[in-house]
């Protein structure tokens, strides 16, 4: 189950615009999407509720957490992609927890020196998790609200370079995404020929994720299969050969070489997608989950 998550301790940057885009993108791709808002204010629950009320097709339905009345989480059924929009500020534990179950993180960052500080701290903090440093999730810079008349994406370009930061991407400033959001929709629920222009701007950022969203998460719990020496006398390893008599003068015999062979051991078992989804559930705040499912 890929996790994505939009991260910024900068509020403002664009995170939650990020997040109901790619949750809208999932979902219009047939993928079972859940959008989880772990910002108090609940921009994107807020989103989902304009959503409902549109007329749009049920495969397009995002899901949002559920909560029972006795606040205990519980997964959805059926989900098989995660978004994640996450709040300003966020350090700490709190990041670490959010980074642990993430396969792909997204930082959206604007042109300015407030903004390009911030996103710095925060991609330096997460270097030091060892989720991040070992390339199990990736971690990758979008500009947003970019003015295509200035040269804004070439100097974010040029700061992501010298924090070794991927930088997959912007989005430039268009009053497209802000009527699209207050309808509870995203350019990809307009027709294409709407909104072409916005709409390549995107391609390269869904090519970065295309891994993760489509093929096997770097989070999975496979990882590489260890290898054991097979038991002896099994028949990958051939049977054992008799133990030499000592010779009569009383000199050692050669010692005697008992092939081993290497062998992979038995697959890992995988945690069902239920499982891993109630993991992440369980720790997130619950104070500031939605109370409403989609």
């Amino acid at each position: 189950m890929p996790v994505v998550a939009v991260i910024n301790r900068k509020g403002g940057s664009g995170k939650s615009t990020l997040a109901t885009h790619l949750a809208a993108y999932c979902a219009n791709a047939g993928m079972p999407v859940m959008l989880g808002d772990v910002d108090q204010q609940q921009s994107t629950q807020t989103w989902l509720r304009r959503r409902s009320k549109q007329p749009l097709p049920q495969s397009s339905a995002i899901v949002g957490w559920a909560v029972d009345p006795r606040n205990v989480l519980r997964a959805p059924a059926g989900i098989t992609h995660v978004v994640l929009d996450t709040p300003g500020g966020m350090r700490g534990f709190d990041l670490a927890r959010v980074a642990m179950f993430a396969d792909a993180i997204l930082m959206p960052v604007c042109n300015s020196a407030f903004d390009r500080e911030s996103t710095a701290d925060c991609y330096a903090e997460l270097l030091t998790f060892p989720r991040i440093a070992s390339g199990r999730c990736k971690v990758a810079a979008v500009g947003m609200r970019l003015d295509a008349r200035t040269s804004a994406d070439e100097v974010l370009k040029k700061w992501a370079e010298r924090l070794q930061l991927p930088f997959i991407g912007v989005l430039r400033e268009t009053q497209a995404y802000v009527k699209c959001i207050e309808r509870g929709l995203t350019l990809f629920d307009q027709p294409a020929g709407q909104v072409q222009a916005d709409m390549d701007q995107w391609k390269a950022i869904l090519e970065w994720l295309d891994p993760v969203l489509h093929g096997t998460p770097a989070s999975a719990e496979t990882g590489r299969q260890p290898i054991r020496p097979a038991t002896l006398g099994s028949s990958q390893a051939g049977s054992p050969k008799p133990m030499q008599r000592p010779n009569l003068n009383g000199a050692r015999p050669a010692p005697q070489r008992i092939p081993v062979q290497l062998v992979p051991a038995e697959p890992i078992a995988r945690p069902s997608m239920a499982t891993r989804l109630g993991r992440l559930l369980g720790v997130l705040p619950k104070q500031v989950l939605s109370q409403r499912r989609r």
